[in-house]
Order: structure tokens, then C-alpha cells, then sequence
């Protein structure tokens, strides 16, 4: 019912072979931080930003709105997140139809080019329809951090 009803959002692993999804373990994120916040017992905006939620708080708070972008379009959201069993992840993968569009979410304000070696190990596994990646943080630069992946700021989504 809370799917149904849009209050959250359960993300399912990435696989080509469909039958595969059904067996791992989804990811399951509110589709308002405010109501994340208040289950978690998160009061005050600056124990939200540099608390030991924060990193989850803006991992919701990116896919979220990436969610209801897409949904406010029209489209209808096609997402998951990508790992391994050796522990390499990507927290999003929009799929558009035509490509994979991988997206990491790092809280960190200066954005690395380490910070894409996940959606490089990404494409790499996945080689074909891998659209260029994204690092969503919550800084205000937009930087190019190697080849196909590049810095966006949170407010830029």
C-alpha cells in the first residue's frame, strides 16, 4: 500500500535477466525525507545534514527527486541500483528506454574522480546501452571526473 500510495519507493537489483531480480534484495527509500527525518527521530537541519543519517537522508533525498522528476514528466520511473557480490555498487540506474544511466550519490561537497569508480566498474560489467554516469552531491560545482562521468551538483537535478 505505501508503494501504491507513492510514500515510498523499492528499488530492485539491476540485472539483464529479469528473473535474477526477483531474488535479490530490494532497497526500500521514503519518497519524502521529511517523513524519513521524523521515523528516524531526526529534529533539527543540522543534525540532518551531519549526523550519522546524513549520507542516507541524501541518498533519499537525490533519488526521490529524481523519482518524482520523472513521474511529474509523464514517464513512467524505471530505477534500480547495481551490485556485486564482491561489494562494487551504484545507487541508481535509470533506465530510459534506450540506455542505463548510472548515478552515484556522494554527500562530500568536492567531488573526486575516485568518487566514479563504481559507475566505471558499472559500465565495464554492463559495456553496451551505458549512457553516461553521474556523481550527485550536494556541492555547487559541475565538473567532468573522467571519461563519461561527470560532477552534478544536487540542486542542479
Amino acid at each position: 500500500m505505501l508503494e501504491a500510495t507513492h510514500q515510498i519507493l523499492i528499488l530492485r537489483p539491476y540485472f539483464a535477466n529479469i528473473g535474477k531480480r526477483l531474488v535479490k534484495r530490494p532497497k526500500v527509500f521514503f519518497t519524502d525525507v521529511g517523513t524519513l527525518c521524523h521515523l528516524t527521530g531526526v529534529r533539527d537541519p543540522e543534525h540532518a545534514a551531519s549526523g550519522p543519517m546524513a549520507g542516507p537522508i541524501f541518498e533519499t533525498a537525490v533519488i526521490s527527486e529524481i523519482f518524482k522528476t520523472l513521474l511529474h514528466r509523464g514517464v513512467e520511473p524505471r530505477l534500480s541500483f547495481w551490485r556485486t557480490a564482491t561489494g562494487s555498487e551504484v545507487d541508481l540506474i535509470v533506465e530510459d528506454g534506450r540506455s542505463l544511466i548510472p548515478i552515484e550519490i556522494k554527500l562530500s561537497s568536492t567531488p573526486r574522480p575516485a568518487m566514479a569508480s563504481q559507475i566505471r566498474s558499472f559500465s565495464g560489467a554492463v559495456g553496451a546501452n551505458v549512457a553516461p554516469g553521474y556523481v550527485v552531491h550536494p556541492g555547487d560545482t559541475m565538473l567532468p571526473l573522467g571519461e563519461n562521468v561527470t560532477a552534478l551538483p544536487f540542486s542542479a537535478l
